[in-house]
């Protein structure tokens, strides 16, 4: 890699497409869902010839409205193939609460609760028959298509000189060979990495007070659920820009 990989400043998305990525929600549908209007007025004035709006993963926990983001989300991904929807590492930690619960897992320990609240249900973590009776209660109340779009959703995206996951790579993997825990939950390795990837990488997963460019990544996740402020980022050619929505 090193010298072949792709530098920020000339990743370039392919001709005629204008690609949106969208960091962190983390059940903040009114951020969500401002973003979402922000960046379909601007398709609309500006008419481009192709276009795709990119979800960066972790749509549930912590934030107060998890079941209306999946409302939002598993609706517009089923009727429009513009909008691609990634796989974050909450994401998947509901379905495996809903498989195994579990009082030690991502789920209960990560803002779970807030996400079965959305449900209108009231999870207790510390009796076995109440996390029991609890997950049943959820598994009750969730729609049949949320669970289809969670577990839908794919690992990772690539349009022209991007490469689009939640967490992260690891260097020196093929993108093609990127396990799916790494493109889920890959932290240090790849943070620390500085020589360039194949493609830029655009995710999110780790919150920061602000989006950090650097020349082999960008990471969009500016803590949505507890600062705010939701992210997104425009690629159009070699042009780049930031979007953000606050709240």
């Amino acid at each position: 890699m090193g010298e072949a990989g792709v530098h920020f400043e000339d990743a370039a998305a392919p001709e005629g497409v204008r690609l949106y990525a969208v960091g962190d929600i983390h059940g903040r549908h009114d951020l969500m869902s401002e973003m979402h209007r922000h960046i379909m007025a601007e398709i609309m004035q500006d008419q481009p010839s192709d276009w795709r709006i990119i979800y960066l993963g972790d749509y549930v926990d912590r934030g107060p409205a998890t079941r209306q983001v999946l409302d939002f989300l598993s609706h517009a991904a089923r009727t429009d193939p513009h909008i691609i929807t990634l796989a974050g590492n909450h994401d998947i930690g509901l379905l495996d609460f809903l498989a195994q619960p579990s009082a030690d897992g991502l789920f209960a320990n990560n803002g779970g609760e807030a996400t079965a609240r959305s449900y209108g249900v009231d999870l207790d973590f510390y009796s076995r028959e109440a996390l029991l009776r609890g997950r049943a209660a959820l598994q009750d109340a969730i729609p049949d298509e949320h669970l289809i779009f969670l577990r839908g959703l794919k690992l990772s995206a690539t349009f022209g000189d991007f490469f689009f996951c939640h967490a992260g790579i690891m260097p020196g993997v093929p993108l093609e060979d990127q396990s799916p825990r790494d493109l889920m939950w890959i932290r240090g390795q790849f943070h620390s990495h500085t020589g360039l990837h194949p493609k830029l990488v655009v995710h999110g997963h780790t919150p920061a007070p602000a989006p950090e460019i650097m020349p082999n990544r960008v990471n969009l996740d500016t803590g949505a659920f507890y600062t705010g402020r939701l992210t997104a980022m425009v690629f159009e050619g070699r042009r780049k820009r930031l979007m953000e929505v606050t709240g």
